[in-house]
């Protein structure tokens, strides 16, 4: 477990790239072995994982570290994923919180974490959310 100063902004700026690396390698093993995710992510992603951890490290490195090293549109990449469904973000949120608590202190697991919860949300708001007219249509 990483051990670094209790508060959180301290400890975010105590956080490395490596330690984003190591974060991302962890929870993708756990993705990959998973009943539920693993089978959705190995169609997603077919073949050498290099590039998509390399992108996943990236994206986490921006959202961290603002270092704007992520270039890209997850609601696009998402929408193209076969078999997603809203349920399976429960999952993906649990696997990733369990990642940080294994290698974070709990301020650190819970920056990542609190993160985490608003990505999927807006995720599951812009692939799944699709509002009712607020009134039938009058006929004319």
């Amino acid at each position: 477990m990483m051990t670094i100063a209790t508060k959180p902004g301290a400890a975010i700026e105590r956080l490395s790239e490596d330690d984003i690396a190591r974060l991302v390698d962890d929870f993708y093993a756990k993705i990959r072995a998973d009943a539920e995710l693993g089978q959705i992510f190995m169609h997603a992603v077919p073949g050498d994982w290099g590039p998509h951890l390399a992108t996943m490290r990236n994206f986490w490195s921006s959202v961290m570290f603002t270092s704007g090293r992520y270039k890209g549109n997850p609601v696009a990449v998402h929408g193209q994923v076969v078999g997603i469904e809203m349920k399976l973000f429960d999952r993906w949120l649990a696997l990733f919180d369990e990642s940080c608590r294994e290698l974070f202190v709990p301020d650190i697991a819970d920056v990542f974490y609190s993160k985490a919860v608003r990505i999927a949300e807006s995720l599951k708001l812009a692939l799944f959310y699709r509002p009712d007219p607020p009134w039938p249509r009058s006929a004319s």
